[in-house]
């Protein structure tokens, strides 16, 4: 499950979506039925893992038990008897249970767990002609290369997902393709990354005005959550300033359903204050951000807050840095062995 993550994994898989992203016929013979309830639960399944993840981390029961939904409950019906418009859809379900799934284990540092599950997820798509949900789970593929330091190849996974599905994939999907490609471009140090934010912003402003008929997976992608990343792109640029401005216009996100987004913008903006030099700010964004992050189950909840505190080396014989680094310590490191309840 730990084994290194390799990028060259993901290049016949994505090669082939994006040369047909959509298989031609879904229906398929077999002795169960499937019907409007099974495909309702899988569904349900896949929400209710997604809030869970979202809350308290990629390790909790609820985020770790989808994965044993997909292979007991999901996988079996693939084999059963449906016409081809609830194959479809029961396709894009299994698809999008293997994407949470995916995003579970890349949570807590199973990447090549995560890997499987996208490239599972992505062929689900296929299956069902889901370009929309192709789209989405492609970019989480690209978002993952980026966090494992091959932002060069994210941003080629970024722009085919948005290239291959912008005539047809729900706004918010887009905006959320562009996000990430701008992500990538800031890794670079790319100044590119600011036209792809631009177009972020304007499609989710299009998704929010016109509403539609857009998949609820997609929700978490709002104007808060765009500013929160817009403050670790131009923190990546180098840029404190226009990280701190982004900050300010973002919404507060709600702590109780974000938990561990919320903390590790905290930890991303700590570190804005410390290029900004300000070590009081820094300080007390990650303070809290060490407490939120402390109920979350994930490796990103350890690495980020640990970041800050390797931020904080210029002033290191500071009482109050060697005091959030033991905080850290403390409370951060128990909560990757710990399930969080």
């Amino acid at each position: 499950m730990t084994a290194p993550f390799a990028v060259g994994a993901y290049s016949t898989p994505v090669t082939r979506w994006l040369a047909v992203p959509a298989d031609p016929d879904a229906a398929h013979p077999g002795r169960r039925r499937v019907g409007c309830q099974d495909l309702d639960t899988l569904w349900a399944a896949a929400a209710d893992a997604q809030r869970s993840d979202s809350k308290y981390g990629g390790g909790t029961g609820k985020a770790s038990t989808v994965t044993t939904f997909l292979n007991e409950r999901a996988i079996p019906l693939l084999r059963g008897d449906y016409t081809d418009a609830v194959g479809k859809e029961l396709y894009a379900g299994t698809a999008e249970l293997a994407r949470v799934a995916g995003w579970s284990a890349l949570d807590m540092g199973h990447h090549a767990l995560a890997q499987r599950h996208f490239i599972q997820a992505l062929r689900m798509a296929r299956a069902g002609g889901s370009l929309t949900v192709g789209c989405h789970v492609l970019t989480n593929v690209a978002l993952q290369a980026t966090l494992r330091g091959y932002p060069d190849e994210a941003v080629d996974m970024a722009q085919g997902a948005y290239d291959r599905t912008h005539r047809r994939a729900a706004p918010r999907v887009l905006a959320f393709a562009k996000l990430v490609e701008a992500r990538a471009h800031a890794r670079l140090g790319d100044a590119r990354c600011a036209a792809a934010l631009v177009s972020s912003e304007r499609l989710l402003e299009q998704a929010d005005a016109e509403p539609g008929d857009e998949p609820a997976w997609i929700s978490y992608y709002t104007p808060a959550r765009m500013a929160a990343d817009a403050v670790e792109i131009h923190r990546d640029l180098g840029l404190p300033a226009a990280a701190l401005r982004w900050n300010n216009r973002a919404a507060p996100m709600v702590q109780s359903a974000y938990t561990r987004s919320v903390g590790l913008r905290m930890t991303v903006l700590a570190t804005a204050h410390l290029q900004n030099r300000d070590l009081d700010q820094a300080f007390a964004h990650g303070q809290r951000a060490v407490t939120m992050l402390s109920h979350v189950r994930s490796t990103r909840a350890t690495d980020y807050p640990v970041g800050v505190v390797r931020a904080m080396a210029p002033w290191r014989r500071d009482p109050r840095v060697i005091d959030l680094s033991h905080l850290t310590h403390r409370a951060i490191v128990p909560s990757t062995t710990e399930i969080a309840r």
